[in-house]
């Protein structure tokens, strides 16, 4: 990388977000651009992630770009190498592998106000960028507890985000701490050959079937003959999701019957009347995310597997000690914990107009307009940033609705002319973040009686989106200007050149 290299937009990040965005900016004529990916290869969390019975809880087509089809998705929910695959031919296809740095970490981006630039330090070297897209995403990078004497363990510790695949499980006494997303995949990936496995669970988690087959070769061969039909059933997958919205976000009390096919569920498999009272959730089915399996259940009522109704609070040398004082002797700890969410790394390196860290801006939780861009960091917008999840549905569809927001802000740029910037105006900030916090009120997530990664340190949620994805996209469609400082520099008039009178009028306009 050169030195002083100076690109129109630098994007971070090549997973979902950062590939939708190179996608959509050379859709848009612009490809003045790179994408800055820390590892060696595209995938993002899909890389990152290869533990063993990684999947997606969404349906493949659902799963996907609407502008990138794919008509040979050989599940209904695909796994971690299928979405991997995915990844690398959107990249392939669109033609995005000249304009991606791989081992190209971001150290830190710093606002020049005096040139409306952000100067990016990476470990290739420095570059600068007129518009900055971070796509580092909110499961990337991974959460481990402060655990008490985890120094001391002399086994092996890996995170699940972080799959240790050249050590051998066969035999070992393994303890899995988290019963989230990934520890219900991995529990029964590995129990068969394990000697002996804990699951250290602080809360259970809702758990329902995992309605999953192979797609038939003539599906397959109909979906590439005939597109319309790949779109079709994105259609119908789609539609089925935004139809359950309004039980998370309006109507909590209708979970009621899902939790009794779910308490259901737990009966079919777990015979045993002690461990299914263990496994039984005390709050409202929703409340966190509902989690896909047909063989956890079973695979926690085998003769190998303890479960432990109780979180890690210390280790002691190999014994690991539960918060209820059980102790367990054990070869490895696999940590199933999650990630950085509501206190995203990245942005400890992103530093504002104000000099401060985006980290320092957010000391009260997470706040941006419409979840893209946020107040003192001009021409920085976040993919998926906060407010953006979903608890039922696909976050591609989230993403592509962001990338809408991303094609208009360029656009509006160019339309404004010369080198121009556009700052959130704090009160537009608070003012979508009230109206989105006052909507969360009465949603599941709120009012379910549970403790989610969704909540920041002060229990507020700062991650999901409480309404349609229909509604995220109209809100999204454009930029609003009255919104937004417009920022400019001035910028020497060529001799005998006339003022740039329309200058002004946008600033008004924009209601500079």
């Amino acid at each position: 990388m050169a030195e002083h290299e100076h690109v129109r937009v630098a994007v971070v990040g090549s997973g979902f977000g950062g590939l939708g965005a190179a996608v959509r900016l050379r859709r848009e004529g612009v490809t003045d651009f790179v994408v800055l990916e820390r590892a060696g290869s595209v995938g993002g969390t899909w890389r990152d992630n290869s533990y063993p019975g990684c999947a997606c809880d969404v349906p493949s087509h659902l799963y996907s770009f609407s502008f990138a089809p794919n008509p040979d998705w050989p599940r209904t929910f695909s796994g971690q190498e299928h979405i991997r695959e995915y990844l690398e031919h959107v990249a392939d296809v669109f033609r995005l592998r000249s304009h991606i740095r791989f081992d190209c970490e971001v150290k830190m981006m710093t606002w020049d106000a005096e040139h409306l630039r952000w100067v990016i330090e990476t470990s290739s070297g420095t570059l600068t960028a007129d518009v900055v897209v971070s796509a580092t995403g909110p499961l990337s990078d991974p959460k481990l507890p402060d655990v008490a004497g985890i120094d001391s363990f002399p086994g092996k510790v890996f995170h699940s985000a972080r799959w240790d695949h050249d050590y051998d499980l066969r035999g070992k006494r393994v303890a899995m701490i988290g019963t989230g997303a990934s520890a219900i995949q991995i529990v029964p990936s590995i129990q068969p050959e394990v000697s002996r496995l804990t699951l250290f669970q602080r809360t259970p988690p809702w758990v329902m079937p995992r309605v999953d087959r192979a797609i038939s070769g003539a599906e397959r061969w109909l979906h590439r003959q005939l597109p319309f039909t790949t779109h079709a059933r994105r259609g119908l997958l789609w539609g089925i999701r935004e139809l359950q919205v309004q039980a998370f976000t309006k109507r909590p009390d209708e979970l009621g019957m899902v939790e009794r096919l779910a308490k259901r569920n737990i009966a079919r498999a777990v015979k045993d009347p002690e461990l299914r009272a263990r496994l039984t959730p005390d709050y409202r089915i929703g409340c966190k995310r509902i989690l896909l399996s047909n063989t956890y259940y079973p695979a926690l009522t085998q003769p190998n597997v303890d479960v432990v109704a109780s979180g890690l609070s210390e280790i002691r040398g190999s014994t690991l000690v539960a918060a209820d004082r059980t102790e367990t002797e054990v070869d490895a700890i696999i940590f199933g914990t999650g990630f950085h969410v509501t206190d995203m790394p990245i942005a400890e390196r992103v530093v504002g107009a104000d000099g401060r860290t985006l980290t320092e801006t957010w000391q009260e939780g997470m706040k941006s307009l419409r979840g893209a861009t946020a107040a003192g960091f001009p021409n920085w917008m976040t993919i998926i940033g906060p407010n953006t999840g979903l608890g039922n549905s696909s976050m591609i569809l989230m993403i592509e609705s962001q990338l809408n927001y991303l094609a208009d802000y360029m656009r509006q740029l160019d339309v404004l002319g010369g080198r121009v910037a556009l700052d959130p105006r704090p009160s537009a900030v608070h003012a979508w973040n009230q109206r989105v916090q006052k909507r969360m009120e009465r949603t599941v997530w709120n009012t379910g009686g549970c403790t989610s990664w969704y909540l920041d340190a002060s229990g507020r949620n700062t991650t999901i989106w409480p309404g349609t994805t229909t509604e995220f996209r109209g809100a999204t469609r454009r930029v609003d200007l009255a919104e937004y400082e417009v920022l400019r520099t001035p910028e020497p008039l060529a001799p005998g050149a006339a003022p740039a009178r329309n200058a002004r009028k946008k600033k008004v306009e924009a209601g500079a």
